[in-house]
């Protein structure tokens, strides 16, 4: 349709949500269906935050804020940042979006100009790059393999630098794979960026509070002191917290780029729901003492599903440091087909057989930038996990 814009027609819908919409389809057309596609905690949010926002709303604090955040959830944000990163920032160096997707969002269109390259590292969150188009830039994807853990290296990223490259986007723990990068691993990442003085670092912290083994997180302005003023620190409340619903995101920066961030927003959403704000404040300030074990939950499902389906042959499934997904390789299948005559060419083919046949509604590798793999999310019931993992342990078994 020539109406529409032809920056529309770069980019795709989110597949994670495509996948989530089909399962939900099949589920109300009476189907048995598990759906290991949504990266959403199936924990309820804690108690006191609940609260917070429940006082807020008879305190009548339910009028428009200012366009990026209240005072009160940019200090805590700011505490937070001292406190958990030895990051310091001041409020004007905040902004909050309406989720972690808005701040990145923001920051990108804020930014690129044409022909403005930024480099994905590969598998990437699905946003990434279609953010970047969206935004009139080049997304530069670079390839993190298996055999490399799914870490890029310090010369993978040289070699991605050009005079055009404007942000390189990093993403520890990582969704899809769940790695996560060491101190030392990152320590070359920031290396090389510190010989490339026109390259801005966009780091999204999001899966922060989601690690396993004794992984210590570190994000990169920590790591490397000198990279501060050209790194846009991104998090949020949606994962940790599991407060996915309530959409709050925040970034912490220059001054510049944050005044920019807001300018965006003052022109499109304007302020995140004031109620979900101060929800935030309490999650910042108040008690973490359920992230220990609400990650030992996720540890114990981690590990349920790594095992299980890295007991199926022509499957290779690493054991990730952090988020909550595994990302296994299915190389050994590729080229078979299954009982009900569906050839697996690819790990799309893979994946909509799998559901069509089993149930199970996972995400296909080619929507994170690298294939043949599958993305499953064990944000969800034990019992969920282990129907899902026999299913798709009896759907391999029959290819033929």
């Amino acid at each position: 349709m020539t109406f529409l814009s032809q920056t529309l027609s770069r980019v795709k819908p989110s597949p994670t949500i495509a996948v989530t919409t089909m399962a939900a389809e099949l589920k109300a057309a009476g189907r048995d269906v598990i759906g290991l596609g949504a990266g959403e905690p199936d924990f309820d949010t804690p108690d006191n935050i609940k609260e917070a926002a429940i006082a807020a709303i008879h305190a009548g604090k339910t009028k428009y804020t200012p366009p990026d955040g209240i005072p009160e959830l940019k200090a805590a944000i700011c505490a937070k940042l001292e406190r958990e990163n030895g990051l310091t920032y001041t409020p004007k160096q905040i902004s909050v979006g309406t989720g972690g997707k808005q701040t990145l969002y923001n920051a990108l269109m804020a930014t690129l100009n044409p022909g403005d390259e930024v480099i994905i590292p590969a598998p990437y969150w699905v946003s990434y790059p279609d953010m970047v188009l969206l935004a009139g830039g080049t997304p530069v994807p670079v390839a993190a393999t298996l055999e490399n853990a799914f870490k890029i290296t310090p010369e993978q990223l040289e070699s991605a630098i050009t005079p055009k490259t404007k942000w390189f986007i990093f993403n520890s723990p990582s969704n899809p794979t769940g790695a996560g990068y060491s101190r030392d691993e990152l320590k070359g990442l920031t290396d090389v960026l510190m010989n490339h003085p026109h390259v801005w670092v966009m780091s999204d912290d999001m899966y922060e509070h989601l690690a396993y083994d004794g992984f210590e997180f570190c994000t990169p302005a920590q790591v490397e002191p000198g990279l501060y003023d050209r790194t846009l620190t991104c998090n949020g409340v949606s994962k940790a917290y599991a407060m996915t619903g309530w959409r709050i995101g925040y970034a912490a920066g220059p001054e510049p780029v944050i005044a920019a961030m807001r300018k965006v927003q003052s022109q499109s959403t304007s302020n995140p729901c004031s109620v979900s704000q101060w929800a935030a404040v309490e999650a910042l300030n108040g008690t973490q003492e359920f992230l220990a074990s609400n990650n030992a939950i996720f540890k114990r499902r981690r590990d349920l599903v790594v095992s299980m389906l890295s007991e199926i042959e022509g499957v290779t499934c690493p054991v990730p440091e952090g988020a909550f997904y595994v990302y296994p390789s299915i190389a050994g299948l590729i080229g078979k087909t299954s009982k009900s005559g569906v050839k697996i060419d690819n790990d799309e083919a893979f994946a909509k057989a799998l559901l069509e046949e089993t149930g199970v509604a996972v995400v296909f590798g080619a929507a994170f930038g690298l294939s043949p793999n599958f993305r499953v999310s064990y944000a969800t019931s034990d019992e969920n996990l282990k129907q899902a993992c026999s299913r798709i342990q009896d759907f391999c078994a029959g290819l033929g």
